[in-house]
């Protein structure tokens, strides 16, 4: 089985962590996993396909914002909030109050 790569705190950069929070669909599912903890793809609702919502988890773990969990067939989402918030304080608080007061319409695809 391959291993996912997840970036070490220190490796996080404020670029590719701003990049993946920039997309009303990664904003929106790091949104629901801040309120919900920790859950599996299926369970967040986004009304996109299986293989647009990898390439976002991928997009999202690969800049440091989610750990993905394997167990089985399944994979976990969590937000990396420790990790963020050491790196960048107040940045993510910051974007997710931003993002429900404007809740902005996710496209439709």
């Amino acid at each position: 089985m391959k291993v996912l790569f997840h970036p070490d705190r220190a490796d996080m950069h404020l670029s590719s962590v701003l990049y993946a929070l920039s997309d009303p669909v990664r904003l929106s599912i790091v949104s629901d996993l801040h309120k919900q903890g920790e859950c599996t793809c299926g369970g967040i609702d986004v009304s996109v396909v299986k293989s647009t919502m990898s390439h976002h988890v991928r997009t999202m773990r690969e800049a440091g914002v989610v750990h993905v969990r394997v167990q089985g067939t399944q994979r976990f989402l969590s937000l990396r909030k420790d990790d963020l918030e050491e790196r960048f304080p107040g940045l993510l608080n910051s974007i997710l109050h931003a993002y429900e007061n404007s809740k902005e319409p996710i496209p439709e695809p």
